[in-house]
């Protein structure tokens, strides 16, 4: 028998739930579909938002022959074969037929190339689904083929709506009078997630015998204790497991992150994923404290990308471990966002005149360029002036932290501009 999440699964617009900024009245894509005619375009949100499912309704709603590819198992042959076959549909329908794909960021960029042609010409109209930031993951030249669409995580109204709908609507469960007397625990455990949230609830009903069942959040939390792999892909709560495991890093235990790592590894995580969290991490928490943290995670990540599964899991530990034992400071990661933030309360601040570019005669003599002084001109190559705008010409952004490396930087800047970087020590 099907599973619930898929007996509910919606087949038109009316019956989708969430995503009203794309499919509600009058939205992009409700516009579009409406029109009979659609461009190809992307999908970018986590699972279990109702990405594959939009991409089924549009095709039934235009009634065009729709193909389906996972990135997972499909290579270029399969991707060729496709297109073959939808261009012999193609004319018999006035419309071209969709190509869905899923998973789309783990195609290879080969992969990516075979569609580019297809999608060019009008063969295919692509609808492509993923959980990661397209563009990191699809090659440029597709992507600028393709309308990105950003699909939310469920709110709280989306998923207790259907709740509702899958204990009055679904032929099974309707034969029995079930209540939801609680729900926050199917909500947190849910994550937004509109299949977990409904295998979760099938789990919890097809554990009593009676017909009588009222779900409360203790029953709930008992069940998924009883049953970690009913609920969630693979037994992995993908969004927690990497949480914990960032956590692990910038809580500078070693211990743990490579057991989280573990955990990712015997679930079936993407390598790049984790590779780009890493990357992301060395960056972010332990930034100026150990600047070589992010050369070596670069290195990990381009090493991933070369040799793939089994092996990998090797400079992913190598990684960890050296992040998570290295010094943390995220005073980059803080003076980016305290700049952009004094940027948006100041707005466009004009550049000062010795700052400005000089390229023609005209502003030469309105002074653009004057009393520029050539740092390399000077001894020790620096000299003092000023380089923020006026307005703001005293302001400190970037606060060094307690840590041998920052420590010297901040020593170095005390013996440049003396008194304006005398009390910018961050104390712990």
């Amino acid at each position: 028998m099907q599973p619930l999440a898929e007996r509910l699964r919606p087949k038109t617009l009316d019956e989708y739930i969430g995503q009203q900024h794309l499919v509600g009245h009058n939205a992009i894509l409700r516009r579009m579909i409406d029109s009979g005619r659609i461009s190809s375009f992307i999908l970018w949100g986590p699972p279990g938002v109702g990405k594959t499912t939009l991409a089924q309704i549009i095709a039934n709603k235009l009634d065009t022959p729709f193909y389906t590819l996972s990135a997972v198992t499909s290579g270029v042959k399969d991707v060729r074969e496709v297109i073959e076959k939808a261009k012999s549909n193609r004319f018999f329908s006035q419309n071209s037929p969709i190509l869905f794909i899923d998973e789309i960021h783990r195609f290879s960029k080969s992969q990516q190339d075979s569609l580019l042609g297809a999608v060019e010409k009008g063969i295919v109209t692509l609808i492509g689904a993923t959980t990661e930031n397209p563009s990191f993951e699809v090659i440029r030249p597709l992507l600028s083929r393709c309308q990105l669409y950003v699909l939310k995580s469920l709110e709280k109204e989306d998923l207790l709506a259907l709740l509702q709908r899958a204990i009055t609507t679904d032929f099974l469960l309707k034969e029995r009078n079930i209540q939801v007397k609680e729900s926050d625990a199917m909500l947190r455990y849910s994550g937004g997630d509109a299949r977990k949230l409904l295998n979760i609830l099938d789990l919890v009903v097809s554990s009593e015998s009676g017909n009588d069942i009222i779900i409360t959040d203790d029953m709930v939390t008992e069940r998924l204790q009883q049953n970690p792999l009913a609920y969630d892909k693979d037994g992995e709560m993908h969004y927690d497991i990497i949480s914990a495991f960032i956590k692990s890093i910038r809580g500078s235990d070693p211990d743990g992150a490579i057991y989280w790592l573990a955990r990712m590894v015997e679930g079936g995580e993407d390598p790049a994923f984790i590779a780009r969290r890493l990357v992301i991490a060395a960056a972010e928490d332990i930034g100026l404290a150990n600047p070589n943290a992010l050369l070596l995670a670069n290195a990990c990540f381009d090493t991933i990308m070369k040799i793939g599964w089994p092996e990998g899991r090797i400079p992913l530990a190598e990684t960890t471990i050296y992040l998570a034992t290295s010094p943390k400071s995220n005073s980059a990661y803080t003076a980016i966002n305290d700049a952009i933030a004094l940027v948006k309360e100041t707005g466009n601040l004009p550049v000062p005149l010795h700052l400005r570019n000089a390229p023609t005669k005209l502003m030469k003599q309105l002074g653009y360029g004057d009393n520029y002084k050539y740092a390399h001109s000077y001894s020790g190559n620096f000299v003092q002036q000023q380089f923020l705008p006026d307005e703001i010409k005293d302001q400190t952004i970037w606060t060094p932290q307690q840590n041998a490396a920052e420590q010297k930087h901040l020593e170095r800047m005390q013996q440049l501009w003396g008194d304006k970087y005398k009390n910018n020590d961050k104390k712990d």
